[in-house]
């Protein structure tokens, strides 16, 4: 399959109280596992969605940083929807620990130029997603409109016949849940310790 990554680490971590890109997990951060994570399923380039206050040089991505301030994630997916050379692109919040290659390769299955959003139990996980080309455009639109819900985005992109949903059981959400906080990091760490224990 021929598509480009960004990985979103433009956040402020506000909740968390430091950059979550930084943040470690069997002594690798985030940021560097998806990155490894995106160039081993094969991207032809990967993107980083990042702030202006971080050095990022190490990575050897193409770093990108947004024309709509303080406009959230979905800034971050249309500054790569702009830049990508592919048809397709696979965006990845940075804070997605539990992310799997092959959960990802399930959902790009069958996919050439049409988007897939992940549905877990109901519930739509666009930071864990492909986009196509074709949905600059509607990026655009709804920054120029103030509407900056990516799951508003991703919903219209399925409306449009930009992306098709692909439905994962409620045993896999794991996969999907994000650090957000402090509390996250201590919940982890503990769930940790158990499954060396065990």
């Amino acid at each position: 399959m021929n598509f480009s990554a960004v990985i979103l680490a433009g956040g402020k971590s506000s909740r968390m109280g430091r950059d979550k890109a930084w943040l470690e997990i069997d002594g690798e951060s985030l940021l560097a596992r998806l990155i490894k994570m995106a160039r081993a399923l094969g991207a032809l380039e990967v993107f980083l969605s990042g702030r202006t206050d971080a050095d990022y040089s190490g990575f050897g991505c193409d770093v990108l940083h947004d024309k709509y301030v303080n406009a959230g994630p979905l800034a971050g997916i249309e500054r790569a929807l702009n830049a990508m050379r592919s048809p397709l692109l696979l965006v990845l919040a940075v804070d997605l620990p539990a992310m799997k290659p092959d959960l990802l390769l399930r959902l790009a299955a069958g996919s050439s130029s049409l988007g897939a959003i992940p549905c877990v139990n109901g519930r739509l996980e666009p930071l864990a997603a492909f986009y196509p080309k074709t949905a600059h455009e509607l990026a655009e639109d709804h920054l120029q409109r103030g509407l900056l819900a990516v799951k508003d985005f991703a919903g219209r992109c399925m409306q449009m016949g930009l992306a098709h949903r692909v439905e994962f059981p409620a045993s896999e959400s794991r996969f999907f849940a994000s650090w957000n906080s402090p509390a996250d990091l201590t919940r982890a760490a503990v769930a940790n310790s158990f499954s060396h224990e065990s």
